[in-house]
């Protein structure tokens, strides 16, 4: 669905997979990333982990747009605008899994999802800028692999792909895309931005006076 003219969207996101996506739903938006220390904030559920950070990240965003005068520039514009932001975590073997801080541990992560499947547990968070009003969810899926090589454990480490996404899990890569055995769920939330979710989030938003 395109964005209305009288809508102007910020996607709170440095991730390539969640612009793409953004994109394929035919939103046109800026981009904006928070500058937060995510181990900072902990919880025991995933579920209230993923929708915390989001929030924090919201916080941080909304701080930097006060600090160099986009806020005022919203503020007096007659445009509603709306700001999205998401956090992603994996659950293997029911422990959390944020994205892997050294090679050892992308190592452990992608070799277990040879043994057992990974869930993917995601958070949409949209927050109408100008008065301040949040809209928030969550969205799991599941993914199942065949078993992984080492060669292809090595390639993806080596490439350096897999420190930058939750869990080191990659299933749209072209090493790993073939060994997926089966997603219950949608693609678009492995991803990290689950379209269902955002677009229900945003039509949300804008019923809301």
């Amino acid at each position: 669905m395109a964005a209305s003219s009288a809508l102007r969207l910020i996607l709170g996101s440095s991730s390539a997979s969640r612009r793409q996506i953004l994109s394929e739903m035919g939103y046109k938006f800026t981009l904006l990333s928070a500058d937060i220390d995510e181990k900072e904030i902990r919880k025991e559920k995933p579920e209230e982990l993923v929708v915390a950070l989001a929030h924090a990240k919201a916080d941080a965003i909304l701080e930097k747009m006060k600090n160099n005068g986009m806020m005022k520039e919203i503020v007096d514009s007659q445009e509603t605008t709306l700001m999205i932001t998401a956090d992603q975590v994996v659950v293997h073997d029911g422990v959390i899994r944020e994205k892997p801080s050294t090679s050892e541990e992308a190592r452990k992560f992608i070799k277990g999802y040879s043994e057992s499947h990974a869930a993917t547990i995601g958070s949409v968070l949209v927050t109408n800028v100008k008065t301040g009003a949040r809209k928030e969810g969550w969205d799991k899926a599941e993914v199942y692999f065949h078993k992984i090589p080492d060669e292809v454990v090595e390639s993806l480490i080596e490439e350096g792909n897999v420190f930058y996404v939750a869990g080191g899990l990659l299933v749209e890569h072209p090493l790993t895309s073939p060994l997926v055995e089966a997603i219950v769920g949608t693609i678009d939330s492995v991803m990290g931005l689950p379209k269902a979710l955002t677009e229900k989030l945003i039509k949300e938003s804008l019923s809301e006076k």
